[in-house]
């Protein structure tokens, strides 16, 4: 039995990923473009795309809900302050939401929802460098077959 799924290439943190790397919105709001990536690094403020602990793979079928997390990192000195992190943190989920109303691409999954999974924290690292988290639940699916 071949158990292989197209679910099973879904990458939902893939997708926000290369979505807010190009966002202009989400550029202006971090102060310039090349700071959204998988990792937390320099330049300051910095936009860390992971996937989240929770969500919904529902019944493992056409489509799942999976966590993908939103970390705004400032700078270890404590700069931006934590309205300026906020702030940016929900233009980078509003934006996340427009993948609702982007037009599907030829084999690329489709967003067909986007909310949040709980409250946007402010969580500081042990070190006191400034962070913000918000998790969002992203409905994912798979893309058409193509001929």
């Amino acid at each position: 039995m071949d158990i292989t799924s197209p679910l099973a290439d879904v990458d939902p943190t893939a997708v926000v990923l290369s979505w807010l790397a190009a966002h202009p919105a989400v550029a202006k709001a971090l102060g310039g473009p090349g700071r959204v990536s998988g990792i937390a690094e320099a330049p300051w403020p910095h936009l860390r795309v992971a996937p989240g602990p929770g969500g919904d793979m529902r019944s493992l079928e056409w489509a799942v809900e999976p966590e993908v997390t939103l970390e705004v990192y400032g700078d270890p000195a404590g700069w931006p302050g934590p309205a300026a992190l906020r702030r940016i943190a929900l233009v980078s989920a509003l934006a996340v939401k427009e993948l609702t109303e982007a037009p599907a691409v030829a084999g690329q999954p489709v967003v067909s929802s986007v909310r949040p999974s709980g409250a946007l924290i402010e969580a500081p690292l042990a070190d006191g460098q400034p962070r913000h988290v918000f998790g969002l639940l992203v409905a994912v699916h798979p893309p058409a077959s193509t001929p």
